[in-house]
């Protein structure tokens, strides 16, 4: 429950406090000290000291304020004030993109964790430009993202798997909407209707390949999508297929 504060005064915590995620499970009174790259951000860059407010989430109970209750140059302790919000409500959605250039794959990362993806599933198909993706780079940048836009809930990162070996281990109840530059069922029209876990399925730059492209056509929760009369480039496709997902089936329509 969030606190009440005099009207008079400015509220606390201040929009403008650093925020973090941390894998210890938080609580009223809890203490943490944090050091390594968290404790040189508070100390050196955002240079915080005794009193100053710090936002922090644990991925499991929600959003906190914490106070500096000391701050050295290479470390910062914290002690847990109250709690603000709850963990979030995720919508139960998986991004299946094909691993793009480094710089392109990024900005899939970082905009799917913005827009609310419950998971991020990277997959490796034939035309692939990449094959490897440096996971705890990849992880840093999807908690960076959700810290910047006031996440309360982190998106699961997997690592990539093959295409052929995602669609043989795809679970039964789960559909599988295939974003086909083939054609298919306009994307909003195919969401809005949809009920229950879904995930949205984007190709490569060059797409996918004819017996790429028929294995995925073939298999029981698949559904080829449009995301409209244009060519998207992979990026462009995952963040679209996400927007039109989170307005027409995901959590959009509840925004206050």
């Amino acid at each position: 429950m969030t606190a009440t504060h005099d009207p008079k005064t400015p509220s606390w915590p201040p929009r403008s406090a650093p925020r973090l995620f941390v894998e210890d499970a938080l609580s009223v009174g809890a203490v943490l000290r944090l050091d390594g790259n968290q404790g040189h951000y508070l100390a050196r860059v955002m240079r915080v000291s005794a009193g100053d407010a710090v936002i922090l989430c644990d991925n499991l109970t929600g959003e906190w304020a914490a106070r500096v209750a000391d701050a050295g140059k290479r470390d910062v302790t914290l002690e847990v004030a109250e709690q603000l919000r709850a963990r979030e409500d995720v919508p139960d959605l998986w991004l299946c993109p094909a691993l793009l250039k480094k710089d392109r794959f990024d900005m899939v990362l970082e905009k799917a964790t913005e827009l609310g993806a419950a998971r991020i599933q990277p997959v490796i198909t034939r035309r692939c430009v990449a094959d490897k993706l440096n996971l705890d780079r990849a992880r840093a940048l999807t908690i960076e993202a959700a810290e910047q836009c006031a996440r309360t809930a982190l998106s699961e990162l997997e690592a990539p798997l093959k295409l052929e070996a995602m669609l043989r281990d795809w679970p039964a109840d789960r559909a599988l909407f295939f974003a086909d530059e083939m054609g298919g069922e306009l994307a909003a029209d195919a969401f809005v209707y949809h009920e229950g876990a879904a995930a949205i399925l984007i190709g490569p730059e060059g797409g996918f390949d004819d017996a790429e492209r028929e294995a995925i056509r073939a298999h029981p929760q698949a559904k080829a999508i449009s995301l409209g009369p244009r060519i998207l480039r992979g990026e462009t496709a995952a963040i679209a297929a996400l927007s039109v997902w989170m307005a027409e089936a995901g959590d959009w329509d509840g925004v206050e």
